[in-house]
């Protein structure tokens, strides 16, 4: 009687033990895909880049015209693409692109990232006539598409201004929330996240802070990544109810922080995954 109570007492102690384990899997948290936006490195040359980034473990790049170019020479472009891989990295957007052009300029995007195996194109054309050239693009290539917003006086500086873009055209098209410019700008971006539906495909991670002069007037600072405005409490609370799974990619548009970047981007995945965990 003794022994099978003990075994009844065991089997339940591991029963409870594999339940607690499985507790802690689903309890897990959400943790964010960092990249890093080279414009960050703007100063640096491609291979400078690529260093940069395998040292602080960034594995995802969106590169910029000067580092990699969609309209200059596959055969260049593709050596780039096997040197990304050989040090762990991938491109797996660039831009931010005009995307202004006819359709068969814009092509050029799509043919481009088709060789190189991106799946989605940061834009942000001038040009409302463009989209209709775009969205056919986006169906015959499936690419994706996310409109980068800049300034409240922008283009694409309002969320109303971007969804009236995207709201009724094919869903592929979506969003790539600059957070510094979006809260900047005034609005809050765990809440325009919501408000975008499941159509947000990219985000740079930026923060800015807004301050008046003697004089009354505001004057919008880029600064550290944390110490802004922006609601980054409230954004990874939804990005972890909504288990998103896109790359937020690191970025500054101070030129203080990109001519030397390294502890403008060492603090900032320092300050994601502390938030985080």
């Amino acid at each position: 009687m003794k022994n099978r109570s003990f075994s009844l007492l065991f089997a339940s102690l591991a029963a409870a033990m594999l339940l607690g384990e499985t507790s802690i899997l689903a309890a897990k948290k959400w943790q964010p895909e960092l990249g890093l936006q080279s414009w960050t490195c703007r100063n640096m040359t491609f291979d400078q880049v690529v260093r940069f980034a395998k040292k602080h473990k960034l594995k995802h790049l969106q590169l910029i015209g000067k580092h990699i170019d969609p309209n200059g020479s596959k055969e260049e472009n593709l050596a780039k693409k096997k040197i990304l891989e050989e040090n762990g990295l991938v491109c797996y957007t660039f831009g931010v692109n005009g995307g202004n052009g006819t359709k068969e300029e814009n092509r050029k995007l799509f043919e481009f990232s088709k060789y190189m195996g991106i799946k989605l194109i940061v834009v942000e054309p001038r040009k409302m006539e463009a989209w209709d050239n775009l969205e056919e693009l986006v169906k015959e290539y499936d690419i994706k598409l996310a409109i980068h917003n800049h300034g409240h006086s922008s283009t694409y500086g309002t969320p109303e201004k971007v969804w009236n873009v995207i709201g009724n055209r094919d869903k592929r098209i979506g969003v790539c929330i600059d957070i510094g410019h979006l809260s900047g700008a005034g609005f809050d971006v765990a809440k325009t996240f919501r408000e975008y539906k499941g159509r947000v495909y990219d985000f740079h991670v930026k923060d800015k802070k807004v301050e008046k002069t003697k004089e009354g007037k505001e004057v919008i600072l880029d600064v550290e990544i944390g110490t802004g405005n922006s609601n980054y409490k409230g954004l990874f609370e939804e990005l972890a109810k909504a288990k998103w799974e896109g790359v937020m990619a690191i970025e500054t548009d101070n030129r203080t922080f990109a001519g030397d970047p390294e502890q403008f981007v060492a603090e900032a995945v320092k300050f994601v995954k502390q938030s985080t965990k």
